[in-house]
């Protein structure tokens, strides 16, 4: 069971219920009550009026007036609310706009009494829409998950990035993952996960035959995978740099976890930082920072700096 699963039906528990203890929640969800314990915070942290009385006659209970209706809900509605993190703006690329918004506004359905505290979703919103990004899906990608929902596998015409031409694939389809404010296709091709960025996708077509994915294997498991790969290779290359202090916020954004430490400098005004890379080949993205950065290592790392420069200064007509 999933933790966003749990997370629900613990909700419903408790709604159903009313007084219990840790230990019959514990037995109901099939975890251990250090599980319990940790999942009651949670619920506690976004707002849920959880009250845990220690003691013989303790239990766990809501709080009249904060019990939402999670009842009141279709199967349809539980299903698309259980997508961690979708916001409007992806429930609405999925077609379910309408469905979500129908959810949502049960799940804020209280009994009266509530006590006079502003609901935390008055206070809190969520966009994941990445910053300056006018890129929007080339695709249906409702349609996409649809045909992905017949557990067949597809054949997909997919452009690689920085490629004119586009390839038709044979995939095994695990699902979308929707990421940074873009919808990626998360699939095996001959037993190794891809994940394709559905902007580039051309067209695909669902094959008459199931798809044939690995044991074990599920979306969340080979999304975590591609992650991992992605963010830390097996081998890599680490850059220093001497970095003007005012652009480390800056640099915290763009790099991200790339940047694997930050130190002091013997100027004050700098700071040593450590970046690091699948391949020395990364060190053009620290170009961006321009006279406020100085790469000091490794020496393959300077020559390709200084490479790059006199390359940018040869195309504006500089020597």
């Amino acid at each position: 069971m999933s933790r966003s699963q749990r997370l629900f039906d613990l909700l419903s528990v408790l709604r159903t219920r009313g007084r219990t203890t840790v230990a019959e929640l514990a037995d109901d969800l099939q975890v251990s009550t250090r599980t319990v314990h940790r999942d009651l915070a949670s619920l506690s942290e976004i707002g849920v009026p959880v009250v845990t009385e220690p003691g013989r006659y303790g239990g766990v209970s809501v709080l009249p007036g904060g019990r939402f209706q999670v009842s009141g809900m279709s199967a349809r509605e539980k299903d698309l609310l259980r997508i961690s993190g979708l916001d409007a703006g992806r429930a609405a690329e999925l077609g379910h706009e309408a469905l979500a918004r129908s959810a949502v506004g049960k799940l804020g359905e209280t009994d009266s009494g509530r006590a006079a505290v502003l609901p935390l979703s008055q206070v809190v919103t969520v966009d994941n829409r990445p910053w300056f990004s006018g890129v929007r899906p080339s695709v249906d990608v409702a349609a996409l998950a649809e045909d992905i929902r017949t557990g067949h596998r597809l054949s997909i015409t997919y452009r690689r990035s920085g490629e004119d031409a586009a390839e038709e694939r044979l995939v095994d389809p695990y699902g979308l993952l929707g990421r940074g404010g873009r919808w990626y296709l998360v699939a095996d091709r001959d037993g190794t996960p891809r994940q394709y960025a559905v902007e580039r996708l051309v067209a695909w077509a669902v094959v008459d035959a199931p798809k044939r994915l690995r044991p074990g294997a599920t979306l969340a498991s080979v999304v975590e995978q591609l992650a991992r790969n992605l963010e830390r290779p097996q081998e890599t290359v680490v850059v220093t740099a001497e970095l003007h202090r005012g652009r480390l916020d800056i640099a915290r954004r763009i790099l991200g976890s790339r940047l694997i430490a930050v130190e002091n400098s013997a100027d004050a005004d700098t700071v040593k930082i450590s970046v690091e890379y699948a391949e020395i080949g990364g060190v053009r993205q620290l170009l961006q920072f321009g006279d406020s950065i100085e790469v000091t290592g490794p020496e393959e790392a300077r020559r390709l700096v200084v490479d790059l420069s006199r390359a940018i200064l040869a195309r504006y007509g500089e020597t």
